[in-house]
């Protein structure tokens, strides 16, 4: 993996309370290290002092736990913004629609996108795929997001594991390409050392 930092953004999506809050009542997910990662990347950005965006969901359905007045809207403290960090606030899966994130990289002349978050097959996904249409060079970091195990759609329960895996498969090579956290920091090193 080779990138140019100058050109680069760090895209964390919905890393919000709401979603240690389905953890604490019982909701199985995976990559237990993904917080953990998106730590590091986001340290690591920061301390080159490369773009970092934020991307927040305020649900508009009635009882969800990302309702803006809600607790779960906040984000998760290991990595919530500092000043300078722009927020965007989402309605929708897409971090795209209705926000201007688009302005704000196109303004940075950010080309290529690393992208963490959760979850990986909802707001992830969706703006992995918006983003490859948008023709930026988009990074799914996988160890840096997660998911849920659900109940799927012929009534099966599909483990979070396979869902994850499976939208790796959908997004990889066609909207985006698939990283690990350390591929992404060792491409920050070397540019770094070039």
């Amino acid at each position: 993996m080779a990138l140019r930092p100058e050109k680069t953004a760090l895209i964390l999506i919905d890393v919000q309370s709401a979603f240690v809050e389905r953890e604490r009542a019982g909701e199985r997910r995976n990559n237990p290290g993904a917080l953990d990662n998106m730590v590091r990347l986001l340290e690591a950005f920061r301390a080159r002092g490369l773009a970092v965006f934020h991307v927040r969901h305020a649900s508009t359905e009635a009882h969800s736990l990302l309702r803006p007045e809600r607790p779960g809207f906040q984000p998760i403290e290991a990595v919530r913004e500092r000043a300078g960090e722009p927020v965007f606030v989402k309605n929708v899966n897409s971090a795209f629609i209705g926000t201007g994130l688009e302005e704000g990289l196109r303004r940075d002349d950010a080309r290529t996108l690393v992208l963490a978050g959760i979850t990986t097959n909802h707001c992830v996904e969706t703006t992995a795929r918006m983003a490859g249409n948008l023709g930026f060079d988009t990074r799914l970091v996988e160890d840096a997001c997660y998911t849920f195990d659900r109940i799927g759609h012929g009534g099966q329960r599909e483990t979070a594991e396979a869902i994850h895996a499976m939208t790796l498969s959908n997004l990889d090579g066609e909207f985006a390409t698939i990283e690990t956290t350390n591929s992404v920091l060792a491409a920050l090193n070397a540019s770094a050392a070039a």
